[in-house]
Protein backbone atom coordinates (compact mmCIF):
# COMPACT_ATOMS: atom_id res chain seq x y z
CA UNK A 1 0.00 0.00 0.00
CA UNK A 2 0.85 3.44 -0.63
CA UNK A 3 1.17 5.98 2.52
CA UNK A 4 2.42 9.62 2.72
CA UNK A 5 4.60 10.12 5.66
CA UNK A 6 4.02 14.02 6.87
CA UNK A 7 7.52 13.14 8.44
CA UNK A 8 11.26 13.76 7.76
CA UNK A 9 12.63 10.48 10.12
CA UNK A 10 14.32 8.33 8.54
CA UNK A 11 14.16 5.87 10.89
CA UNK A 12 9.97 5.64 10.57
CA UNK A 13 10.32 5.41 6.81
CA UNK A 14 12.54 2.83 7.00
CA UNK A 15 10.32 0.97 9.38
CA UNK A 16 7.04 1.17 7.25
CA UNK A 17 9.14 0.29 3.89
CA UNK A 18 10.37 -2.86 6.03
CA UNK A 19 7.19 -3.39 6.61
CA UNK A 20 6.14 -3.59 3.44
CA UNK A 21 4.88 -0.15 2.44
CA UNK A 22 5.33 1.96 -0.04
CA UNK A 23 5.93 5.60 1.81
CA UNK A 24 6.37 8.95 0.25
CA UNK A 25 8.00 11.73 2.69
CA UNK A 26 6.57 14.47 2.39
CA UNK A 27 7.30 16.40 6.24
CA UNK A 28 5.30 19.16 7.46
CA UNK A 29 6.42 22.23 8.39
CA UNK A 30 4.47 23.37 11.85
CA UNK A 31 5.79 25.45 14.49
CA UNK A 32 6.33 22.45 16.99
CA UNK A 33 7.90 24.71 19.51
CA UNK A 34 4.40 27.47 19.74
CA UNK A 35 2.15 24.58 20.15
CA UNK A 36 4.21 22.43 22.79
CA UNK A 37 4.38 26.20 24.44
CA UNK A 38 0.79 26.58 24.20
CA UNK A 39 -0.43 23.68 25.25
CA UNK A 40 1.99 23.09 28.25
CA UNK A 41 0.95 26.47 29.53
CA UNK A 42 -2.48 25.51 29.40
CA UNK A 43 -1.66 22.40 31.40
CA UNK A 44 -1.62 19.79 29.01
CA UNK A 45 -0.17 16.52 29.74
CA UNK A 46 2.57 15.14 27.81
CA UNK A 47 0.37 12.75 26.41
CA UNK A 48 -1.99 15.29 24.54
CA UNK A 49 1.26 17.46 23.31
CA UNK A 50 2.58 14.47 21.45
CA UNK A 51 -1.31 13.30 20.25
CA UNK A 52 -1.42 16.99 19.25
CA UNK A 53 1.93 17.71 17.46
CA UNK A 54 1.61 14.21 15.45
CA UNK A 55 -2.31 15.30 14.33
CA UNK A 56 -0.72 19.00 13.07
CA UNK A 57 1.58 17.50 10.89
CA UNK A 58 -1.06 14.70 9.39
CA UNK A 59 -3.38 17.86 9.12
CA UNK A 60 -1.30 20.23 7.12
CA UNK A 61 -0.05 17.48 4.71
CA UNK A 62 -3.57 15.91 4.15
CA UNK A 63 -5.01 19.16 3.41
CA UNK A 64 -3.39 18.92 0.06
CA UNK A 65 -2.97 15.42 -0.30
CA UNK A 66 -5.14 13.20 -1.40
CA UNK A 67 -5.36 9.45 0.56
CA UNK A 68 -3.65 8.41 3.46
CA UNK A 69 -1.34 10.53 5.69
CA UNK A 70 0.41 9.58 8.82
CA UNK A 71 1.75 12.36 10.85
CA UNK A 72 4.01 11.04 13.98
CA UNK A 73 5.60 13.02 16.49
CA UNK A 74 7.11 11.85 20.03
CA UNK A 75 8.03 13.37 23.73
CA UNK A 76 10.19 12.80 26.71
CA UNK A 77 8.89 13.32 30.00
CA UNK A 78 10.92 12.66 32.62
CA UNK A 79 8.22 13.69 36.09
CA UNK A 80 6.02 15.34 33.57
CA UNK A 81 8.43 17.93 32.32
CA UNK A 82 9.31 17.45 28.26
CA UNK A 83 12.59 17.29 27.09
CA UNK A 84 13.64 18.75 23.61
CA UNK A 85 16.15 17.48 21.05
CA UNK A 86 19.36 18.76 22.29
CA UNK A 87 21.18 21.30 19.98
CA UNK A 88 24.87 20.52 20.89
CA UNK A 89 26.79 18.27 22.56
CA UNK A 90 26.66 20.55 25.97
CA UNK A 91 22.73 20.17 26.04
CA UNK A 92 22.86 16.15 25.33
CA UNK A 93 25.45 16.03 28.20
CA UNK A 94 22.95 18.05 30.40
CA UNK A 95 19.95 15.89 29.80
CA UNK A 96 21.64 12.79 29.80
CA UNK A 97 22.96 13.68 33.29
CA UNK A 98 19.14 14.70 34.55
CA UNK A 99 17.80 11.37 32.70
CA UNK A 100 21.06 9.18 34.92
CA UNK A 101 19.29 7.08 37.67
CA UNK A 102 15.77 7.86 36.74
CA UNK A 103 12.87 6.55 34.99
CA UNK A 104 11.18 8.38 32.38
CA UNK A 105 8.47 7.85 29.60
CA UNK A 106 8.46 8.12 25.31
CA UNK A 107 5.07 8.80 24.04
CA UNK A 108 5.25 8.36 20.33
CA UNK A 109 2.06 9.11 18.66
CA UNK A 110 0.88 8.27 15.20
CA UNK A 111 -2.45 10.17 13.75
CA UNK A 112 -3.77 8.94 10.47
CA UNK A 113 -5.97 11.29 8.02
CA UNK A 114 -7.59 10.29 4.99
CA UNK A 115 -8.56 13.00 2.30
CA UNK A 116 -8.42 16.27 5.34
CA UNK A 117 -9.56 14.00 8.10
CA UNK A 118 -8.83 12.37 11.11
CA UNK A 119 -9.34 8.36 10.72
CA UNK A 120 -7.11 6.80 13.42
CA UNK A 121 -4.64 7.82 16.56
CA UNK A 122 -2.63 5.98 18.71
CA UNK A 123 -0.07 6.64 21.60
CA UNK A 124 2.48 4.27 22.68
CA UNK A 125 4.28 5.05 26.20
CA UNK A 126 7.46 3.01 26.80
CA UNK A 127 9.08 3.67 30.39
CA UNK A 128 13.11 3.86 30.61
CA UNK A 129 15.19 3.80 33.63
CA UNK A 130 19.04 5.05 32.60
CA UNK A 131 21.80 3.32 34.62
CA UNK A 132 23.79 5.32 37.14
CA UNK A 133 27.01 5.60 34.77
CA UNK A 134 29.92 7.78 35.41
CA UNK A 135 30.87 10.83 34.09
CA UNK A 136 34.02 9.47 32.02
CA UNK A 137 31.54 7.12 30.43
CA UNK A 138 28.77 9.80 29.72
CA UNK A 139 31.77 12.56 28.00
CA UNK A 140 33.23 9.57 25.60
CA UNK A 141 30.15 8.61 24.54
CA UNK A 142 28.84 11.99 23.33
CA UNK A 143 32.06 12.38 21.83
CA UNK A 144 31.67 8.80 20.01
CA UNK A 145 28.27 9.44 19.05
CA UNK A 146 27.61 13.45 18.39
CA UNK A 147 26.38 14.67 15.66
CA UNK A 148 24.09 11.58 15.57
CA UNK A 149 22.27 12.22 19.02
CA UNK A 150 20.78 15.57 17.81
CA UNK A 151 18.34 13.82 15.98
CA UNK A 152 16.85 12.09 19.67
CA UNK A 153 14.35 13.82 21.87
CA UNK A 154 16.58 11.61 24.80
CA UNK A 155 20.24 12.18 23.02
CA UNK A 156 20.21 8.75 22.67
CA UNK A 157 19.38 5.99 20.36
CA UNK A 158 18.27 2.64 21.77
CA UNK A 159 19.27 0.86 18.78
CA UNK A 160 22.51 1.79 18.90
CA UNK A 161 25.01 2.56 21.28
CA UNK A 162 22.41 4.13 23.66
CA UNK A 163 21.37 0.74 24.55
CA UNK A 164 24.23 1.02 27.21
CA UNK A 165 22.72 3.79 29.18
CA UNK A 166 19.68 1.66 30.14
CA UNK A 167 19.23 -0.52 33.47
CA UNK A 168 15.64 -1.58 32.39
CA UNK A 169 13.08 -1.02 29.58
CA UNK A 170 8.89 -1.43 29.98
CA UNK A 171 7.67 -1.17 26.22
CA UNK A 172 6.89 -1.77 22.76
CA UNK A 173 10.38 -1.20 20.86
CA UNK A 174 8.55 0.04 17.88
CA UNK A 175 7.62 2.71 20.25
CA UNK A 176 10.91 3.41 21.32
CA UNK A 177 11.88 4.26 17.93
CA UNK A 178 9.04 7.05 17.39
CA UNK A 179 5.60 4.78 16.15
CA UNK A 180 3.73 2.91 17.17
CA UNK A 181 3.87 0.36 14.43
CA UNK A 182 1.65 -2.82 15.78
CA UNK A 183 -1.12 -0.80 16.58
CA UNK A 184 -0.67 1.43 13.03
CA UNK A 185 -0.41 -2.01 10.84
CA UNK A 186 -3.49 -3.72 12.78
CA UNK A 187 -5.80 -1.15 11.86
CA UNK A 188 -4.59 -0.73 8.12
CA UNK A 189 -5.11 -4.50 8.01
CA UNK A 190 -8.72 -4.14 9.84
CA UNK A 191 -9.46 -1.29 7.36
CA UNK A 192 -8.44 -3.81 4.30
CA UNK A 193 -5.16 -1.59 3.00
CA UNK A 194 -2.62 -4.35 4.01
CA UNK A 195 -3.19 -8.10 3.82
CA UNK A 196 -3.93 -9.68 6.95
Amino acid sequence: MALVLASASTIRADMLRRAGMTVDIQPARIDEAAIRDAMLAEGAAPRDVADALAEGKARKISARVPGLVLGCDQVLSLKGQLHEKPATPEQARSQLAELRGQTHQLLSAAVLYEDGKPVWRHVGVARLTMRSFSDSYLDAYIARNWPGLSESVGAYKLEEEGVRLFAQVTGDYFTILGLPMLELLNHLALRGEIDG
